[in-house]
């Protein structure tokens, strides 16, 4: 007989899952049973948040969704803080925990690591939150996560299985796997937005999170147009020593004087928020007048005005925004001179001994080519924020 649990790793390895992070527990046992004999690789965190930043780090690093089990109440409620932080940073993140028996949910019994509303309370923080009440739920609930993964804005999910859910029988039990892609750039906002590239002298590019695996088509739109592309904290490293990037954050009063300048802003996979462009508090950002936005979430373009707004994935945008702009468009002459001004005003603005910290960390980044380098929060990481 194949249990839940067991169904469970067996339609996660069908969704590509190979790496798990967590800790096991009574609430967990019968997810562990599965794993032990499947191909999915278990790493084993000290704490339960590490689990869950793992996870956000995995998806970060491989652009595939991180998975953490763990168990309920405190496992599950250690792992709120990475959660938080991969739903504001929409790495796509998907946490299985254990919950107490079925009979026993919402009756304050006592019961271990019992809380009053364990998925209500992971309804505020998660994209969805489901409870899996029998074994025919498991496949479309699983569908539904990879299909907002790879269809939409990501984020963390959550899904929670009874320990008397997960030891029932799962004969039979097959994946769902739809192959669900985000919408199509819309052809007239192309052509539109295709016809303001056109008549631009001044074009700027901001590319944000959303652009972050969009890099050859951002690179070559750049150049078509002679553009410099200023990225924020989670673009940063996009054009890595390229004359049109701008490796500064918004908020410097450089790249304020960049933006305001433009006679065009396309926007890539940026929410605008005040951490990138008014990380100093004293609201001096002002949304560009021209402004082409794309991002794979109408939510988030409905939360800022612009003249022509793209909803799709931002490779597939900045592809077909090229194929209709054709190789004819003549750059902007003075993109590269821009992007160079910029890039020295910046990082005269800040401090000297922000800039000896920002020295530091590229002294690390260069001694290490390849390696991946996490900064907690501290003065060097705040100042390679900045620059």
């Amino acid at each position: 007989m194949t249990t839940v649990g067991e169904a469970l790793i067996t339609l996660l390895e069908a969704h590509g899952v190979d790496t798990v992070f967590g800790i096991p527990g009574v609430h967990t046992v019968e997810l562990y049973r599965g794993l032990a004999r499947s191909k999915i690789r278990h790493v084993t965190p000290r704490h339960e948040q590490g689990a869950g930043f793992m996870a956000d780090g995995y998806a970060r690093a491989s652009g595939r969704p991180g998975v953490a089990f763990v168990i309920t109440g405190p496992g599950l409620t250690n792992t709120i803080t990475a959660m938080g932080q991969a739903r504001a940073d929409s790495v796509p993140m998907l946490v299985i925990s254990g919950v107490n028996a079925t009979t026993t949910l919402g009756k304050g019994l006592g019961h271990l690591h019992e809380l009053p509303d364990q998925r209500g309370m992971m309804e505020k923080v998660a994209l969805f939150s489901h409870r899996v009440t029998e074994a025919g739920e498991l496949p479309g609930v699983l569908a539904r996560a990879f299909a907002l993964f790879s269809s939409s804005r990501p984020g963390p999910v959550h899904i929670e299985i009874p320990t008397d859910i997960m030891v029932k029988p799962a004969d039979g039990i097959a994946a769902l796997l739809t192959n669900v892609a985000p919408p199509e750039p819309d052809a007239a906002a192309i052509a539109e937005a295709a016809r303001l590239c056109a008549a631009a002298r001044r074009p700027l590019i901001l590319a944000g999170g959303g652009a972050r695996r969009a890099e050859a088509p951002l690179q070559r739109l750049a150049e078509r147009l002679g553009a410099p592309v200023v990225q924020t904290a989670n673009a940063r490293g996009l054009l890595h020593r390229h004359s049109l990037a701008v490796p500064a954050s918004p908020s410097l009063k450089a790249v304020r004087a960049l933006i305001a300048d433009a006679d065009l802003v396309i926007a890539a996979g940026t929410e605008f928020g005040p951490t990138d462009y008014d990380g100093y508090g004293d609201g001096g950002f002002v949304l560009p007048i021209n402004l082409i936005r794309i991002d794979i979430g109408a939510d988030q373009l409905a939360r800022r005005p612009a003249t022509i707004s793209i909803q799709a994935d931002c490779g597939v945008a900045l592809e077909a925004l090229l194929s209709e702009i054709g190789r004819d468009q003549a750059p902007s002459g003075d993109g590269q001179a821009r992007a160079a001004a910029t890039r020295q005003a910046a990082f005269a603005e800040i401090s000297q001994g922000l800039q000896a910290q920002t020295r530091a960390v590229e002294v690390i980044r260069d001694a290490l080519p390849g390696s991946i380098i996490v900064g907690d929060s501290t003065q060097p990481v705040y100042a390679a924020n900045l620059y």
